[in-house]
């Protein structure tokens, strides 16, 4: 996944960022209202947000999402736990609410949850056809027989799922996948070579081959 933490605290910002890497997943840091909202636009996959930032309020960020009709799940994490300030950002659109303090293996279930729930309309198990995928067991089974994939291999598995039928560019695809492709300048050369060796266990293991080029864009999963 690709996480976007907005955080002002600089010890609990690094802890969730440590955590959610450590997970395999990418993570960003915001710590103003500024710079998350113009993070925004990186379309990320959970937002995970305080509300009481140094320059503004925080649910300026769930308005723009929300408004952008953009596919991003948002987690609000903030000391107040009046019924107000809860409503106020479920109402705009928030997804859940995490009272400070938190442990990280509970903010980890409701991040599960959430990309459950925005992504996959909260099933257990994703099915697309002969694919069956469990997401919080990191398992895949074509015809009911599981299938060995990498992480890497499997997270962009799910990102081809949970994007089907849409056209999903090379720089959108490496921006999504872990901060490996971050650290080193993902290059297509990287995305074409995770992608090639994803369709290959794909289609060895009985699958149709729904991964189709788009030329000059990226990529498209489809059975059409």
């Amino acid at each position: 996944m690709k996480i976007l933490v907005v955080e002002d605290e600089p010890q609990l910002a690094q802890s969730i960022q440590q955590f959610i890497t450590s997970e395999g997943h990418n993570c960003e840091v915001a710590v103003d209202l500024a710079s998350a909202l113009y993070l925004v636009d990186n379309l990320f996959d959970v937002i995970i947000l305080d509300l009481n930032l140094p320059d503004g309020n925080g649910l300026e960020v769930v308005k723009k999402v929300k408004g952008g009709n953009m596919q991003t799940g948002v987690i609000i994490l903030s000391a107040r736990d009046s019924l107000e300030n809860k409503i106020e950002g479920l109402e705009l659109g928030a997804d859940d609410y995490l009272t400070k303090p938190f442990q990280m293996a509970e903010l980890n279930a409701r991040l599960k949850s959430l990309v459950r729930r925005v992504h996959f309309k909260g099933e257990e198990k994703i099915v697309f056809n002969e694919l069956e995928i469990t997401p919080g067991e990191l398992l895949v089974k074509i015809n009911n027989v599981p299938l060995d994939l990498t992480k890497k291999e499997f997270d962009l598995l799910v990102y081809f799922i949970a994007n089907k039928n849409r056209v999903l560019t090379k720089t959108g695809i490496g921006e999504h996948m872990s901060k490996d492709f971050m650290d080193y300048g993902f290059t297509d050369d990287l995305i074409y070579s995770h992608i090639k060796n994803l369709r290959k266990k794909l289609i060895k293991a009985g699958c149709d081959d729904y991964i189709k080029n788009v030329y000059g864009v990226g990529y498209k999963f489809t059975d059409t």
